[in-house]
């Protein structure tokens, strides 16, 4: 009889929560004008107060798909107090990015983007404007310019070549596929950063390479998980899921991996030591960054906290998208054994038995690409692309879509659509050979946007495009693949922002060529 007090109390307790979150959401959703609601796509109903919230699946990009064809290529749904409106075809995606692309050039970040981008001052997060602008401008002239890639070309081949007398020495032995990508990329940008091999200088000091792309991959998976706070933004401050706190502490130590590299490039220049700082004269993206901070007359505002919110959009969103590519085309090739001779017999023509692969002989690599192109095609590396957010209320396929709404473009749906695609679901590189279909990664055409499309179409495409071909051209030519004895490919896909294989990928290699020298 004692807890009969407590359980009043409990209930009392639970009486007024439920009262107070039905307040909420319908002063939430009361915010749209009913003649706005009138014209809203139709959708799935949901619950009071929280919507399709219970409904969702860890893999939302299948369950949205599905959704579309219960009803139709545009379609709204409520999660908690966020109106949510998904876009499944080429004419809906080409409205949105080109024919209004300035009405829905805004992102719409999770709470835990924004805090891993210090506030959304990166270039993936930060609102359409002249700051945005700026640093998108900065980073391809920069950084990503022809000039400046061509000048890279080096030490990408530097680091290539490397992978390829690693593999060398594992010959016989199971590989892990990502991270031999995730080893090059990584050197590759962080040299173009700071012009210092990163990964290798920290296994130099005893650290683990391995432990910074556990961080990269740890980063991606919060941010893609789903947070009550971004639903209810009322809870942000109590944090109840502790996703919040989880991205503060993984910044943290991206910041105490990065840190002492930046206070070096900092400390070098107050010196004025630039003959330490690069040899040739060329200056490095970290050089032309901080320097851009002292100067106070360009137009350009940079702090410390802002660089550091480039170098997470960079180092992070530059490395894993590509791992990811790299690890689902060559599990596509162990599944599809007749398409990956087809390209290595591309590769003997073009390059020859007797030489390694330059960048040279990528644009002549026309059946890779169309693989590259193929796997893409399948597995987007960001199956909704990121959010986007109206800065003011549009119509968009007849149906209106309020200003703040959550915009999914499912490029996965558009992907697999039977309409858009023939046998969409089947492995045929030989879709993207004709060069008439105009299916290249620049977002012209709706029906094939991996990369995005419009203004916000992904700043580093120059970069991930070389690397990609590059490491996978070198990988398939220099050593024949085959998967551990007694295991199947598996295709089944993880959950996160970024739709990894749900199980790493590990492949045998055997030396392919015919002369040792050509793997030193």
């Amino acid at each position: 009889m004692a807890s009969t007090p407590l359980k009043e109390l409990c209930l009392a307790g639970l009486t007024l929560s439920i009262v107070f979150l039905t307040i909420l959401w319908y002063k939430l959703t009361s915010n749209i004008p009913h003649e706005e609601e009138s014209r809203l796509p139709p959708g799935p109903r949901g619950l009071p107060i929280v919507g399709f919230l219970p409904f969702l699946r860890p893999n939302l990009h299948h369950q949205l798909t599905e959704l579309s064809q219960q009803y139709g290529p545009i379609y709204k749904l409520w999660l908690g107090g966020k109106l949510c409106v998904v876009l499944n075809s080429p004419s809906l995606a080409k409205e949105v990015v080109r024919n209004q692309d300035s009405i829905f050039a805004n992102r719409d970040p999770p709470i835990a983007g924004l805090v891993g981008t210090y506030g959304g001052a990166d270039i993936s997060f930060s609102p359409n404007g002249s700051y945005w602008r700026d640093m998108r401008k900065l980073f391809v002239r920069e950084m990503l310019s022809n000039r400046n890639l061509q000048a890279c070309y080096s030490l990408r081949r530097h680091e290539v070549r490397k992978t390829i007398r690693n593999v060398r020495t594992e010959i016989g032995n199971p590989m892990d596929i990502g991270e031999l990508a995730f080893v090059t990329e990584m050197n590759v940008i962080m040299s173009m950063i700071f012009s210092s091999n990163f990964v290798e200088e920290k296994e130099k000091h005893g650290k683990d390479g391995a432990e910074f792309r556990e961080l990269v991959i740890k980063f991606l998976q919060v941010m893609g998980k789903s947070n009550i706070s971004d639903f209810f933004p009322i809870l942000a401050w109590f944090d109840l899921q502790g996703i919040q706190k989880e991205v503060e502490a993984l910044l943290k130590s991206f910041e105490s991996i990065l840190e002492p590299a930046i206070n070096q490039r900092m400390k070098m220049l107050s010196n004025k030591r630039e003959d330490e700082i690069q040899g040739d004269g060329k200056k490095d993206f970290m050089q032309i960054l901080l320097e851009l901070m002292e100067q106070k007359d360009i137009g350009i505002s940079l702090d410390l906290v802002k660089i550091k919110a480039i170098l997470v959009d960079i180092v992070i969103g530059g490395t894993d998208t590509t791992i990811t590519t790299v690890e689902w085309v060559m599990a596509e090739l162990l599944n599809n054994p007749k398409i990956m001779s087809k390209v290595q017999h591309e590769l003997k023509d073009v390059v020859g038995m007797n030489n390694i692969v330059e960048e040279s002989h990528l644009s002549k690599l026309h059946y890779l690409d169309a693989v590259l192109k193929e796997t893409l095609r399948l597995h987007p590396a960001l199956p909704l692309l990121l959010p986007k957010r109206p800065s003011q209320s549009a119509v968009v396929g007849g149906y209106t879509i309020p200003e703040g709404t959550k915009v999914f473009l499912n490029v996965y749906a558009i992907h697999r659509d039977p309409q858009v695609w023939e046998s969409p679901l089947e492995f045929q590189p030989e879709r993207f050979l004709s060069r008439s279909t105009n299916l290249d990664y620049a977002g012209n055409n709706m029906k094939y946007l991996p990369f995005g499309s419009g203004r916000r179409i992904c700043a580093g495409l120059p970069l991930a495009e070389k690397m990609l071909m590059f490491i996978l051209a070198s990988l398939l030519h220099s050593f024949d693949w085959k998967l551990p004895e007694g295991e199947n490919v598996d295709l089944s896909e993880g959950f996160g922002l970024v739709i990894k294989k749900s199980k790493r990928l590990f492949a045998i290699p055997t030396p392919r060529l015919p002369q040792l020298e050509l793997y030193q």
